[in-house]
């Protein structure tokens, strides 16, 4: 798909993608052969250098498209946010390892995890990062789910967040307005997007022109003409799934959510037979965390959803949000492979 939306210049995104692929899936090995205890172990130091990482970007990140969230490490930039998605899960999973199951749902064991997500749900936010603060959120809140948190908790939090949401919108405008203004922008163009269409409409308009235009098999391999015309913004990015849509259609589009399909029923069976409790909450929060990557992906660029700026996992260009993602991968296959017999 890089190779195609470049128009046919494999040296601009597909070949840099190639290599960064090729680093992640040996990182990813190695993580594999390595036993899931010592993972274990580290649990709580990756996630205390996750939010030193999120802590130093204000000060030494760089800053592209309004949003300060990247650290030039010379060979690559990282975006020490997608490394906190999977150092929740594994500092989430090595507490609920630890703690006596009796007091799981107590409420002064509770605040413990709850601190721990949105700690680095406000870094993030701060940035501004919407689309990565709330994975950050709904991946630690199916992990306290899984690990057995009473239900009446997350009814307190949904009826929370109802509140919260009506609390964002009463401020807009206000010296103590709670988003950016291209954020409410975004909701307001969710709802609605033909008030403006050649404005904050005009991503979702073409989004859904390309989708549409692609119907049951595509165009064809690089003759998707709203990618080829520069209609769709950030196509090789968080747009990658439109141009997809347009060349391959209706039938691409569901070979590839078979394919994400494949892994979660892979990464579910894995966690519901291993009988390490760690290895089987990491499973389940990496699993959950990929699945929303790309559920959120999908759903806004089909305007189901308001637009995060959510990469679509394994397929969008950058080296960040990959590499950590084969990096989780390699901790699912730690645990599997290592798991009692």
């Amino acid at each position: 798909m890089l190779y195609s939306i470049s128009g046919g210049d494999i040296e601009r995104w597909a070949q840099p993608q190639i290599i960064r692929f090729c680093l992640g899936a040996g990182a990813m090995a190695f993580m594999a052969f390595v036993p899931i205890s010592f993972w274990r172990e580290i649990s709580i130091l990756a996630y205390i250098v996750g939010i030193a990482l999120l802590i130093v970007v204000p000060y030494v990140g760089l800053t592209r498209g309004g949003a300060q969230r990247w650290i030039d490490l010379g060979f690559m930039t990282l975006q020490p946010s997608e490394l906190m998605k999977i150092g929740v899960v594994m500092a989430l999973a090595f507490y609920y390892d630890w703690l006596d199951e009796r007091r799981i749902s107590h409420p002064l064991w509770v605040l413990i995890p709850i601190a721990v997500i949105s700690l680095p749900a406000c870094l993030v936010l701060d940035q501004p990062d919407l689309g990565t603060a709330l994975l950050i959120i709904m991946g630690g809140a199916i992990m306290m789910f899984i690990a057995g948190v009473h239900w009446a908790y997350f009814l307190v939090t949904v009826l929370s967040v109802t509140l919260l949401v009506t609390g964002v919108f009463a401020t807009k405008g206000t010296e103590y307005q709670l988003l950016k203004d291209y954020q409410y922008k975004r909701i307001e163009t969710f709802i609605d997007p033909s008030t403006d269409p050649l404005g904050s409409g005009y991503h979702i308009t073409q989004s859904k022109i390309a989708l549409g235009s692609g119907g049951m098999t595509g165009r064809g391999f690089m003759q998707g003409t709203q990618q080829r015309l520069n209609f769709l913004p950030e196509k090789h990015t968080d747009f990658i799934f439109t141009t997809l849509g347009e060349e391959f259609g209706f039938v691409g589009g569901i070979v590839l959510l078979g394919l994400y399909g494949l892994i979660l029923g892979f990464c579910y069976v894995s966690a519901l037979s291993n009988r390490d409790r760690y290895g089987a909450l990491v499973t389940i929060g990496v699993s959950t965390t990929f699945f929303f990557y790309f559920a959120v992906n999908m759903a806004m660029v089909m305007g189901l959803a308001p637009v995060v700026g959510v990469p679509l996992p394994l397929v969008s260009y950058g080296g960040s949000a990959m590499i950590v993602l084969l990096l989780a991968f390699g901790l699912v296959q730690s645990a599997h492979v290592h798991r009692p017999r």
